[in-house]
């Protein structure tokens, strides 16, 4: 079989899956957050944190939740690598320094999971499993919970109540994540993943001496890692390596688990509004989007530039044999259009193009599918901006599911779009034009400003994948990309909580025959348009010195 066919029946047996899991997945979470019950387990949670979750809640005071529990849980995590020395289970390391521990904190409770670090030579059990698999349930369920907050506002009406974070983050994580983890863990454990909790032991005998490694809770960390589209790897080699991602079946798995609720989540925003079509619009256009990167990262890889590539059946520096450039594709491109961050292979070693096609997959705003909930509220909010400029052609005033989209609603949709830009272009050029952190770049030229580039995109889109050669483990890289996870995450979550409240707070308004129908092919055709030409105006200068330039030197 050549390597172009395996490619695409993977993709096809990735696709079926994810259609047969769609509807079962969707209508159950749509369930959860619609229920008024709360199981047992819950409850005790309920009393241990002192919450009501029967209180309803406005878009200030489930802001204000969202921002506590966030900074409550960057401190608790700083703290726990700072005392990870005098920790029991550390394995000897000892704690973490002061910058790399606060970029560690805000990546994982940003849901970014950028790792400047080697985690197996850096985190003990403590940390990994006590800390970072930790903040892998909750900083997805964050999400999830602000994106059903939006999907409310639509829903409601002449209400500002948008629910109550407390228990929307208690359910999304007992009733939703957990048991898909659970399973998860023993699908990866079958694989070869392995799941102990071992300490440091020398694996065989190598020339010049032996190797050494330690074992972990590896397998249930990988599996809420991708799940969670959190993305951060209990080793340094991340999803390629053979303890996290032991088979080809284990890597089509894993990339199964990234992309699982961020499409089914469709389905629940159609079902809590009320009109499964609008899901199914949604739906159509992250898939579009999606399969056309894919599409197009498979061909930029595989396409042949001489013997090397002929003999390799693609472009295989960097990437794994066990996985071979087709499913490596695939990971790379479901892990850069979400908020995954997790890598089978080597990001920096693609062509030009192809780390191109990384970069604008990130800078879309990871919606096609997205974040585990950050993609939905991302892609409604493009929603949003393409209704409006339907309504500036036909002069009309901007409705979408019954909702009048007035100036209010789009300066917040404005702000929202226009906070990413901001932080990843102003500290890709503060970092260029400063001497110090230039010198972190391995390459020169136009790869090098891709580096940098691809840095602060990964970083301030939540991400956590990168360009890995460069060392980002410095004190300007370690505080200006934690600051740019921290603004890039809980800024935009202001502005769509905030345009909750204002739609939560309008009445119906009734569909007539000059609305705009929302739910057709052609308004998909629109959205996938305004989000293409959105990225493309704002990225394309950075993106013409960095990859395309490389790409097109080749």
């Amino acid at each position: 079989m050549s390597p172009v066919l395996a490619g695409v029946l993977q993709l096809l047996a990735l696709i079926a899956a994810l259609a047969l899991a769609y509807r079962p997945l969707g209508d159950h979470m749509a369930r959860v957050y619609s229920s008024e019950k709360h199981c047992t387990p819950e409850k005790w949670i309920y009393k241990a944190i002192g919450a009501n979750p029967s209180a309803e809640m406005r878009w200030p005071a489930y802001l204000r939740a969202v921002l506590a529990f966030s900074a409550v849980s960057v401190l608790f995590l700083y703290l726990l690598q700072r005392l990870q020395g005098i920790l029991p289970g550390s394995l000897g390391f000892v704690a973490i320094d002061p910058d790399q521990a606060f970029n560690t904190a805000a990546s994982f409770v940003a849901n970014t999971n950028w790792q400047s670090y080697y985690g197996e030579q850096a985190m003990g059990h403590v940390v990994q499993t006590g800390g970072l698999a930790v903040q892998n349930f909750v900083s997805a369920a964050v999400g999830m919970a602000v994106a059903v907050a939006l999907v409310r506002g639509f829903a409601r009406s002449r209400t500002g109540e948008l629910g109550n974070f407390w228990a929307d983050l208690v359910r999304g994580t007992v009733r939703i994540l957990l048991p898909i983890a659970v399973i998860g863990a023993i699908v990866l454990v079958a694989c070869g993943a392995i799941q102990n909790f071992a300490g440091i032991h020398e694996v065989g005998q190598f020339t010049g001496g032996t190797q050494q490694w330690n074992g972990g809770a590896v397998a249930s960390q990988e599996v809420i890692k991708e799940l969670g589209t959190n993305g951060g790897g209990y080793f340094n080699a991340n999803s390629a390596h053979p303890f996290e991602n032991p088979t080809p079946f284990s890597n089509l798995f894993e990339i199964f688990l990234i992309l699982l609720i961020p499409f089914a989540l469709t389905r629940t925003f159609g079902r809590m509004v009320g009109n499964l079509r609008q899901g199914y619009a949604i739906l159509a256009t992250m898939a579009t989007i999606w399969i056309g990167f894919t599409a197009l990262m498979m061909w930029t890889e595989f396409a042949h530039h001489g013997p090397a590539f002929d003999v390799a059946g693609g472009a295989m520096e960097g990437k794994e044999t066990r996985f071979g450039v087709g499913a490596s594709a695939i990971f790379s491109v479901a892990t850069t259009l979400t908020s995954t961050g997790a890598v089978n292979s080597f990001h920096s070693s693609y062509t030009g193009l192809g780390g191109g096609i990384q970069l604008l997959g990130m800078q879309l705003g990871e919606i096609a599918p997205g974040g585990v909930g950050s993609g939905l509220y991302g892609m409604l909010i493009m929603a949003i901006i393409a209704v409006f400029i339907a309504g500036l052609m036909v002069g009309r005033t901007p409705e979408y599911l019954g909702k009048k989209i007035g100036t209010r609603e789009i300066k917040f949709a404005a702000c929202y779009i226009l906070i990413t830009p901001a932080l990843v272009l102003g500290f890709t050029a503060a970092a260029m034009a400063l001497p110090t952190p230039g010198n972190s770049m391995l390459n020169s030229g136009a790869h090098g400003f891709s580096e940098v580039l691809y840095a602060y995109t990964s970083g301030a889109n939540n991400n956590g994948s990168a360009f890995a050669g460069l060392n980002a483990d410095t004190q300007w890289f370690n505080s200006t990309i934690g600051i740019a996870m921290l603004l890039g995450r809980f800024l935009p979550m202001v502005f769509v909580l905030a345009l909750a409240g204002s739609l939560a707070e309008q009445k119906p308004v009734p569909e007539t025959a000059g609305t705009l129908r929302t739910d057709k092919p052609l308004y998909t055709g629109l959205l996938v348009g305004t989000i293409l030409i959105v990225t493309g105006l704002t990225y394309f200068p950075a993106l013409a010195l960095g990859p395309l330039a490389e790409g097109l030197a080749a």
